[in-house]
């Protein structure tokens, strides 16, 4: 269903998080017969979906870009051809600003207490899940950045099949990062929240069920974005950004960075207790997201987009305030952890190049991998993703791939060719908008030569935002 285009907030104050390539689209559309230039290559074959915020009302109160309503964008290649799609992801919240038709909820900046209903861990926001798209037993599982119901889609129409409840076994909220293992079918997690306990882990089974499930203590409420996976160990992060609860008894968001806390990370047996978990202390930092981790004898090796300066002094506006967190300024970082003395070593793989959205190819999630595919991040007041950066881990160099001036991409899944076997045997896939015309295609680019450029670009008939995270699902996976 068609609404109104929401360009600004109820501040009154232009947002540019609602403006130019980040402006919402307001229509649902399928779109075959494509203009392509080059040749979409026919052993590409699944789909690519990205999931990003995409507001229908005007918030109540100041917009963040966190808080648009989820929307997936869709391309599904098959024998050389391809098809576009988008849909919004029918929430519970979604359904019920549908039936007022305007925005029921205030946002992150504003005081929550007004709010419908939240999460079941005591966050009053709107759970929209626009973040991540996580491809499991057949279905892609839709999430939000502060923990809340994932939403089960179907990968071709991206319909919202619902809340996935995992067989009826999952209590409590889902966060936004799980990690699927190819190899187990299992699917790894954790929820967090305001009151204890303020950590839970768990593990949903090849069968679809929640078969595992413990909580851990923390010494307080903490805001952990992600986490990793091994062969026989999960990762999970106490790091020392949180929310300030006086501040938020007041009704207002404010996040602490607390520098002479260290960020400690947990190392638990896949299904173990709590009473098994290590904890490995680092440098004081905050992780949006993991690039993969793996074992390499009695040492667990843990990459990350390492984020120095979390919590910078905004001043000014709110509007300024907020744009001043939302900015990412992270680097490629590596941790290992001795399970045998209990000693972190840790050190940076690219010091100089702020890149994040990491992605892998994802049949080596919890195995050693080679190549880390990562969008570049502008030097500019909002997030833009000017290209992608390809880290190779046994040789130590890069490649790289602009997308062109005034150019913004997505993150960019691996894409193996039909009967791969190399992690870089295949494509990556970006959704690319050019600020300066409004209009979007799909750059389909050879893993193994980001230099070469695109082999194909897909015009689209319809702009798609910038937005969040991305995934692939193979045609293999699709049957």
């Amino acid at each position: 269903m068609a609404e109104p285009l929401v360009v600004m907030d109820e501040s009154g104050e232009p947002n540019p998080y609602l403006l130019g390539v980040y402006a919402p689209v307001k229509d649902e559309i399928t779109a075959g017969d494509l203009r392509v230039i080059g040749e979409i290559p026919r052993d590409l074959n699944g789909v690519y979906l990205r999931n990003g915020p995409n507001a229908r009302f005007p918030m109540k109160g100041r917009y963040h870009w966190f808080d648009g309503d989820g929307m997936v964008h869709a391309m599904h290649f098959e024998n050389g051809t391809a098809r576009y799609r988008n849909r919004y992801v029918r929430t519970r919240a979604f359904a019920s600003e549908s039936a007022e038709r305007r925005s029921l909820w205030t946002g992150v900046m504003e005081n929550p207490k007004g709010n419908p209903f939240g999460n079941t861990r005591g966050l009053n926001l709107k759970d929209s899940a626009n973040t991540d798209l996580v491809f499991h037993r057949g279905r892609v599982l839709a999430t939000w950045y502060l923990c809340g119901a994932p939403y089960s889609l179907d990968p071709l129409s991206l319909e919202t099949i619902g809340v996935e409840t995992f067989l009826d076994t999952l209590t409590g909220d889902f966060m936004a990062h799980p990690k699927a293992d190819e190899r187990t079918g299992e699917l790894f997690w954790f929820d967090y929240g305001p009151r204890r306990p303020y950590l839970r882990y768990g593990v949903v089974g090849a069968g679809g069920a929640v078969e595992h499930c413990v909580e851990l203590d923390l010494p307080g409420a903490r805001l952990p974005h992600d986490m990793g996976i091994t062969e026989n160990h999960a990762i999970l992060m106490d790091l020392p950004l949180y929310q300030d609860m006086e501040a938020a008894r007041q009704g207002r968001y404010k996040l602490t960075f607390d520098r002479d806390l260290p960020s400690r990370f947990g190392i638990i047996p896949r299904r173990g207790q709590a009473g098994e978990i290590r904890w490995f202390e680092a440098e004081p930092c905050y992780i949006y997201h993991v690039v993969n981790s793996w074992e390499e004898g009695e040492e667990i090796i843990m990459d990350v987009c390492r984020v120095s300066r979390p919590a910078p002094a905004g001043i000014g506006s709110p509007l300024s305030r907020m744009l001043s967190y939302l900015k990412l300024d992270a680097r490629m970082y590596r941790y290992r952890f001795d399970l045998r003395t209990g000693r972190t070593s840790e050190e940076y793989v690219d010091e100089d190049h702020n890149t994040e959205f990491p992605s892998i190819d994802a049949r080596r999630v919890g195995r050693r991998s080679r190549y880390a595919y990562n969008v570049s991040v502008k030097d500019a007041d909002t997030n833009l993703f000017d290209g992608l950066v390809r880290y190779d881990n046994e040789t130590g160099s890069k490649q790289t791939h602009h997308f062109g001036e005034h150019r913004y991409g997505s993150e960019a899944p691996f894409a193996p060719r039909d009967g791969a076997t190399a992690e870089d045997d295949g494509y990556l896939v970006s959704f690319v908008t050019d600020e300066r015309e409004g209009v979007s295609e799909v750059q389909i680019i050879d893993a193994a030569r980001l230099t070469d450029g695109p082999v194909a670009r897909v015009l689209l008939p319809q702009r798609v935002p910038l937005g969040f995270h991305a995934t692939w699902v193979r045609s293999d996976q699709l049957r």
